[in-house]
């Protein structure tokens, strides 16, 4: 069950939006279990630099399993003000916590309109139900 205080993206990316102390939107993004659990057996995580523009919709890194190479994309336009360095050292423990402590990036929403292209918690369920059968 996916956290339903969650946004999410038709390729299984996910984003809390809080408010600053500064009134801006801020964004902590990851990826969620369905999306680990595609993967399985992650070899290698690549993040953005702070301080590149991210586009909604758009590669920000680089997730590679033993399967595959996949994009992860952003859900929101804006700036990346953080990322969790601790994620490419602890790749067998992503998803423990996928929502919690291993998030991946902070973005500063620069346009909140690209919230209204992201699902709540029931679209992306069902979703993940039609892809997995």
């Amino acid at each position: 069950m996916n956290p339903q205080d969650l946004l999410y993206t038709k390729t299984h990316e996910w984003a809390r939006v809080e408010t600053s102390s500064a009134g801006e939107k801020i964004a902590t993004v990851g990826i969620t279990t369905f999306a680990y659990e595609l993967l399985t057996d992650l070899v290698f995580v690549a993040l953005p630099e702070v301080g590149r523009t991210a586009q909604a919709e758009t590669p920000v890194g680089e997730i590679e399993s033993v399967k595959a190479v996949s994009d992860f994309n952003s859900p929101v336009d804006g700036e990346v003000v953080e990322v969790n360095a601790e994620v490419p050292n602890n790749l067998d423990k992503l998803s423990q916590d996928p929502y919690g402590r291993w998030w991946f990036m902070k973005i500063k929403i620069t346009d909140e309109t690209c919230l209204k292209n992201l699902m709540d918690a029931a679209a992306y369920e069902k979703q993940c139900a039609e892809e997995h059968s």
